[in-house]
């Protein structure tokens, strides 16, 4: 089966950690997120995938120089100019000549959702397309999706009140889709699949919806990216798609360069990375390459690869860009990002602040 994965976005929402580099390209506990969306697709039977690119192309391209990750086949599908989410698929169909039923995913959504029951469902309910749903708290933040028992969808309510939304189910970002669905549509045209195609499927009556059980999470954000890492890391989503690559229990990697005195309690430490004398890290995950220096405090953070925290610094509930430094003596904590290679002022205090370079 294919699958077209949607990933041209100009990640704005996580800027500054996104400015050369596509989000989807972000390490989450020692593993793209891409690399996590391929996985779970090829464990639900996708042998080939289409990325649809944007922003920086040439990034995806030179880290899968094989066209192939993950088990599953590559090919790439590359917008001139922003075209959309429908349009983005529309040429992504185009290019891979897809002629059969075919899943869509959103490339910064991480779920441990079982996309072969939608595809079942989809196929039994004969509709052109069909949206998996989720749950959440608060449905004023989002648009909900309105659907009969039989799963056919009637109607979109964008940012109800939370008095009076009709659901709490929304878009999930992930849909599977017969070629068909999107033939009106032409190749190059920018097109919204939300505003545009989903509402003209529903006024046809051939649009469903599927409630999907299981984590999901769209970590297009640093607070949600910060939310997924660790919940990987503890071991808190069921699935094999979203677990870590080694246990809590196997923290350190052979290469990893010790001091005096560590404590890594329930950390992620990945390979390359030097410890200097007596450092503190908990709860927290430490990509490739990572120096940690004598009396560095790390909590509950992420530390991207090749960054560097140095003596009696604290980290606290964060992230530190790829090749950040931050200096002796500073504090980064509350919520704070620093943008790939930022260099902080020694003894500075970064409290709920992002950081550009």
């Amino acid at each position: 089966m294919k699958a077209v994965v949607l990933v041209g976005g100009f990640g704005s929402r996580l800027r500054p950690l996104t400015i050369d580099v596509p989000k989807q390209m972000i390490p989450v506990v020692g593993v793209t997120m891409l690399e996590r969306v391929l996985r779970h697709l090829r464990s639900h039977g996708v042998d080939e995938v289409v990325l649809a690119l944007g922003y920086l192309p040439d990034v995806f391209q030179e880290a899968f120089p094989g066209g192939e990750s993950m088990g599953v086949k590559l090919c790439y599908s590359v917008e001139s100019e922003p075209l959309d989410t429908a349009g983005a698929v529309r040429l992504a169909v185009d290019t891979a000549q897809i002629d059969s039923t075919f899943l869509v995913v959103n490339g910064d959504i991480l779920s441990s959702f079982n996309l072969s029951n939608l595809v079942k469902f989809h196929r039994k309910s004969k509709g052109m397309a069909t949206i998996a749903l989720t749950p959440v708290d608060d449905p004023s933040r989002f648009g909900v999706v309105v659907s009969d028992k039989q799963g056919r969808v009637h109607s979109f309510v964008e940012k109800p009140s939370l008095d009076n939304a009709p659901t709490n189910l929304i878009n999930a970002g992930a849909y599977v889709f017969e070629p068909e669905a999107l033939t009106s549509a032409q190749v190059g045209e920018p097109i919204s699949m939300e505003r545009l195609v989903f509402p003209e499927l529903a006024k046809r009556r051939e649009l469903f919806a599927l409630e999907m059980p299981g984590y999901w999470i769209d970590a297009g954000t640093p607070a949600s990216l910060l939310r997924v890492s660790l919940d990987i890391l503890k071991g808190n989503i069921k699935g094999s798609d979203l677990s870590a690559l080694q246990s809590a229990t196997e923290i350190l990697d052979p290469s990893v360069s010790m001091g005096s005195f560590i404590s890594a309690e329930g950390s992620y430490v990945g390979k390359g990375c030097v410890f200097e004398g007596t450092v503190d890290v908990r709860n927290s995950i430490l990509e490739g390459g990572v120096t940690i220096c004598s009396g560095a405090t790390v909590r509950d953070s992420v530390i991207l690869p090749g960054a560097v925290v140095g003596e009696g610094a604290l980290v606290d509930s964060s992230i530190v860009g790829h090749g950040a430094i931050v200096p002796a003596g500073s504090i980064v904590v509350n919520g704070s990002v620093v943008s790939r290679y930022a260099e902080l002022a020694p003894g500075c205090q970064v409290v709920g602040e992002r950081i550009p370079s």
